[in-house]
């Protein structure tokens, strides 16, 4: 997985973000090579650092630089995630120690005597930009840093293994941290803790260095959603693929919806939310989901049968989940009634409409959450009801005056409008 800058068919300078495809030749491209953050995995760390084995390093190093000279070998341009963040600091030096400082509060430090320990033992032994960026990559433990007498009782008890600053293992996985979406960058915020961290190189970049400076922003880190690069996919110049996922929320797709929608210069006028399952097997769309020509992509058949499809489209300032082609009829015959479809849904387009907005399903009772399944597979407006509770005959007919129902969740009678069946 990697961050792609440049696609073929478009202008050919090589500063700036322009990616409109998933499948066209790639111009440029930003890699990560594995470093000493993998010598900092350990088989307690796993589970937190989010890795199911310890990778050894030189035979990492070898695939990476194998892989990247395949791709120079096809004429594209590598640039280094670790190259652009030094050179952000080099060409800003008042920028190092802002940089540091934020990376250690990240890091869980929250002290001033270690927070000056860890900046003089970084100062001290990386003074060397790319040094120093490496390192923050790569990782503290306790036993790096000078003995000191604290006289702090975390530090008499703690192992002098411990990691002080957690190493980035995933930071080769570039895509995730922060995707390219048209001419414009998403700076994610992460599922977890441990890779929310990433997404601080991709920020000094995106705002400081000369080649992306001015880039639009189409979600920020600091945002309160999660959302994940393997989720977003660029389809072509006009639709962005983005998945439903564990590792991404609807309310971060709505909102980096309204922001692309609301950039001039972005020509992306529709956006699919593939609402996949939550699951680790499936944690990003790119997983299950790769477009492989202009109009084939590859599927994994565990989402085939729960998977449900919203598209979002402008419409003045903000956004909306457009009517499916099975919905369409509905809103038509609605209308004809005279019934505005967008104050009274059919039951079908307000079970979609309450899933697309995160609300989740509702559970009613067994026999009518068996129907709103049985409705969200073949999107059709179904009702289910247990007959055995039924004393009294049944009618399919408008409403009239004095007619009343209870409904769902409520406890009190409401009076059925006259256009009611």
């Amino acid at each position: 997985m990697m961050a792609d800058l440049k696609t073929a068919g478009l202008e050919s300078h090589m500063q700036g973000v322009n990616v409109k495809s998933e499948i066209g030749n790639l111009k440029k491209v930003i890699l990560h090579r594995p470093g000493d953050e993998l010598l900092n995995l350990t088989p307690n760390t796993l589970e937190e650092l989010l890795f199911d084995d310890i990778p050894f390093l030189p035979v990492a190093q070898e695939e990476h630089d194998a892989f990247a000279n395949i791709l120079r070998g096809e004429g594209v341009e590598v640039v280094y995630l670790e190259d652009l963040m030094a050179e952000v600091l080099d060409a800003k030096p008042e920028l190092r120690q802002q940089f540091l400082d934020q990376w250690i509060y990240e890091a869980g430090i929250r002290t001033d005597m270690y927070h000056d320990i860890i900046t003089d033992y970084i100062n001290s032994n990386y003074a060397g930009t790319k040094d120093m960026v490496m390192k923050t990559m790569a990782g503290i433990n306790l036993q790096e840093l000078p003995q000191k007498d604290t006289h702090l009782l975390v530090d008499m008890v703690s192992d002098r293994c411990k990691l002080v600053c957690a190493p980035m293992p995933n930071l080769y996985f570039t895509r995730d941290p922060f995707a390219m979406i048209g001419n414009g960058v998403s700076i994610n915020r992460m599922y977890s803790q441990t890779r929310n961290r990433e997404t601080i190189y991709g920020d000094y970049i995106f705002k400081y260095h000369p080649d992306f400076a001015g880039t639009p922003t189409y979600y920020d880190r600091n945002d309160t959603f999660h959302i994940e690069g393997g989720d977003i996919l660029n389809i072509n110049e006009h639709v962005l693929a983005i998945g439903i996922s564990q590792r991404t929320e609807p309310d971060a797709i709505d909102q980096l919806a309204h922001n692309v929608f609301s950039d001039e210069t972005s020509t992306i006028d529709t956006i699919l939310a593939f609402n996949i399952p939550v699951s680790r097997a499936f944690m990003h769309l790119d997983t299950v989901f790769t477009q492989i020509d202009y109009d084939k992509f590859t599927i994994h058949p565990g989402i085939m049968g729960p998977l449900t499809v919203f598209e979002i489209t402008p419409e003045g300032e903000g956004i909306k989940v457009k009517e499916s082609p099975e919905i369409v009829p509905y809103r038509d015959a609605f209308r004809a009634l005279n019934i505005n479809p967008n104050k009274f849904m059919c039951s079908i387009e307000a079970l979609l409409t309450r899933i697309a907005k995160g609300k989740g399903f509702p559970e009613i009772s067994p026999v009518v959450d068996f129907g709103n399944a049985v409705s969200l597979k073949y999107r059709l407006p179904i009702g289910a009801h247990d007959m055995g509770t039924v004393s009294r005959a049944l009618e399919v007919r408008h409403a009239q005056p004095g007619d009343s129902f209870v409904p769902f969740g409520g406890g009190q009678a409401e009076t059925a409008e006259p256009f009611c069946l």
